[in-house]
């Protein structure tokens, strides 16, 4: 019994991870101070953690395909 606990709290904590680590959140377009336009697009979500961002290595960008190249260690 105190297995299974154990292993469908690993599965929830699992689940939580992967559904904040994904998490988007659209830019609208908008006007540097220089007058260059930058077009509307996606990021991830703002959370302070280093390891889900697109950005990040081995991380790929759903959007454009590109792979992360920073390293958060």
């Amino acid at each position: 019994m105190k297995r299974m606990i154990i292993l469908a709290l690993a599965v929830l904590s699992i689940v939580a991870f992967l559904a904040t680590a994904y998490a988007d959140v659209r830019v609208r377009g908008y006007y540097r101070s220089n007058g260059t336009y930058v077009a509307p697009h996606y990021r991830s979500d703002p959370d302070g953690s280093c390891w889900n961002n697109w950005s990040t290595y081995p991380n790929v960008n759903p959007y454009t395909g590109r792979r992360g190249y920073k390293k958060c260690w």
